[in-house]
């Protein structure tokens, strides 16, 4: 199975009731994972297809309100659920932030595995595709300070929810996954930490 891991824009629905101070929080997450998707994602050209996505206004921007694993997963369910339900050219994929509660990233990484196991028991396996990001990310083979690890840091830790016949159609656009990943580690280390820093990507609050 061919495994892609970047891709946003679109839409949000609340998946709870929210007090005003909530709604503000999750606002201000979904404004600043937009603005990381448009400097970081498209502006250095991180992933090939997330141009056309965002422009089509076909990804949907969930918020996970409460940290706590069990929590995060039950939102979890609900947007795979209607990720599912939902016209792909209306939605074609989904992010759902965390702004609190999972800010180790090998904790987040186990809720990772978490969510991976739903979608094999839900038998979706080959039908949706996990994929995630993390302020704090490490590849397994990289140093902590590495700046290629900037590929897959996003402003809060986000589970991307992507449709497995969206990854088919982009690999076949760019079967050499390999070279986008090579070209994505040259334009980091051609940009640099302060450049990456110069961006303006990280939480705003």
């Amino acid at each position: 199975m061919t495994r892609w891991t970047n891709w946003p824009s679109g839409s949000w629905r609340s998946p709870v009731a929210l007090s005003e101070a909530v709604v503000t929080d999750a606002a201000t997450a979904i404004a600043d994972t937009r603005r990381w998707l448009e400097r970081a994602v498209i502006g250095l050209n991180l992933c090939p297809f997330a141009k056309g996505v965002h422009a089509k206004g076909q990804v949907h921007y969930a918020v996970a309100t409460e940290g706590d694993a069990q929590a995060v997963l039950r939102v979890f369910r609900d947007e795979l659920q209607a990720l599912l339900a939902a016209d792909p050219a209306d939605r074609d994929t989904t992010l759902l932030i965390v702004p609190s509660g999972q800010d180790d990233f090998h904790r987040f990484h186990a809720l990772v595995g978490q969510a991976e196991r739903i979608v094999r028991r839900e038998g979706l396996e080959g039908v949706v595709q996990v994929a995630h990001f993390h302020p704090a990310f490490v590849f397994a083979d990289a140093d902590e300070d590495d700046i290629a690890n900037a590929t897959n840091r996003a402003p809060y830790p986000t589970l991307h929810l992507l449709r497995e016949a969206s990854i088919d159609r982009a690999v076949a656009a760019f079967p050499d996954a390999a070279a986008v990943y090579e070209a994505n580690i040259r334009c980091l280390r051609e940009l640099g930490p302060e450049g990456w820093r110069a961006l303006d990507v990280g939480p705003s609050s």
